[in-house]
């Protein structure tokens, strides 16, 4: 069995989702926020915040018989050598509450860990890097004080599920701030490029479809990349005058690349459809080599759309990651590597 962590607000729409896509797979709502489902894991889901395979539900009262239950589960299930992660987290409460007590059951945790087989403390990793084939997830969400989710997820089945089990705690990012980028915007791109383990960089290529005023451009042209721009309007004032942006005036989905490019991006707004078309006839033709693009929606109707992006795209995809943002509103994000 496993829960869903679903994005705040959206179990009806990932309860939904589930249904098309697994329509003989159980699935329920399981208090607010949380699915729990039987339904397979490896497409991805885009109201999923965060999986938990093969979860179990626990009643478990002190810090003590939390950090000694964490601790069995520990050294039955990892393998010695080979590099995990820990993400214990309070999903209860408004204050530090949760969060101490979280606290202290990691302490008294690696208290015992460290008597009973300090070698695996040496293999915990803490960092939000993308999993390895050899990298073992332990995650435990306490939902009350004395109640909770423990997931423990050995290697290599976080690499294989990392389209819906994200490296980070809660599968959630803070959305990032940047007074001088033209707007909000920006920090789309920037999260984005953060789940998928992958930057635009330092000489690289990159088209901008949909570009006014620049939040996207700014990004890039601050990494050092030479970017392309397109849009009827142009951009802000000082992303125009620099030597690294080539602004072409027009309809961003009649723009064509004269060679492939690194990365296609593109925060367009229009109507799904024609984003998604966009989006598809690029990575077919091999425009770029990597993608960010976002869907965006007018209502709740729409999102079933998403579904004909995760039929046709991963074939054509080394990477495909389909999901909503920390950073979104309503709207999806799609972004990738091309094959």
């Amino acid at each position: 069995m496993h829960h869903l962590l679903a994005d705040e607000g959206c179990e009806p729409f990932l309860l939904d989702e589930l249904t098309r896509a697994h329509p003989a797979a159980m699935h329920q709502a399981d208090g607010p926020r949380w699915i729990t489902t039987t339904a397979r894991l490896d497409a991805p889901l885009v109201f999923s915040r965060q999986a938990l395979p093969n979860a179990q539900r626990l009643d478990i009262a002190s810090i003590n018989a939390w950090a000694e239950k964490l601790l069995w589960a520990v050294l039955e299930a990892l393998p010695e050598g080979q590099p995990w992660r820990l993400h214990i987290i309070p999903c209860y409460g408004q204050g530090t509450a949760g969060l101490n007590r979280c606290e202290l059951i990691k302490t008294a945790f690696r208290d015992r860990l460290q008597k009973k087989r300090r070698t695996l403390l040496r293999t915990l990793e803490v960092t939000e890097a993308p999993f390895l084939a050899e990298t073992s997830l332990i995650q435990l969400y306490l939902t009350a004080p004395d109640q909770g989710i423990l997931s423990v997820t050995i290697a290599p089945l976080p690499h294989q599920l990392r389209h819906n089990l994200w490296t980070f705690a809660r599968g959630e990012l803070p959305v990032a701030v940047d007074k001088s980028a033209p707007s909000r915007a920006f920090a789309k791109l920037v999260e984005a490029e953060q789940r998928l383990g992958l930057s635009i960089a330092n000489g690289e290529s990159v088209v901008d479809l949909g570009a006014s005023p620049g939040s996207w451009s700014y990004v890039a042209l601050n990494r050092g990349a030479r970017v392309t721009a397109v849009d009827r309007s142009p951009l802000r004032d000082d992303l125009m005058r620099n030597r690294r942006l080539t602004f072409v005036q027009g309809d961003a989905f009649k723009f064509k690349p004269e060679a492939t490019v690194d990365w296609l991006i593109c925060d367009v707004i229009a109507a799904p459809e024609r984003n998604m078309g966009l989006l598809t006839e690029w990575v077919r033709e091999h425009y770029a080599r990597r993608f960010i693009v976002t869907i965006k929606f007018k209502g709740h109707a729409e999102y079933a759309i998403l579904d004909q992006l995760k039929a046709e795209l991963p074939a054509l995809c080394s990477e495909f990651y389909l999901t909503r943002l920390c950073a979104n509103k309503n709207e999806a994000c799609a972004f990738g590597v091309v094959a």
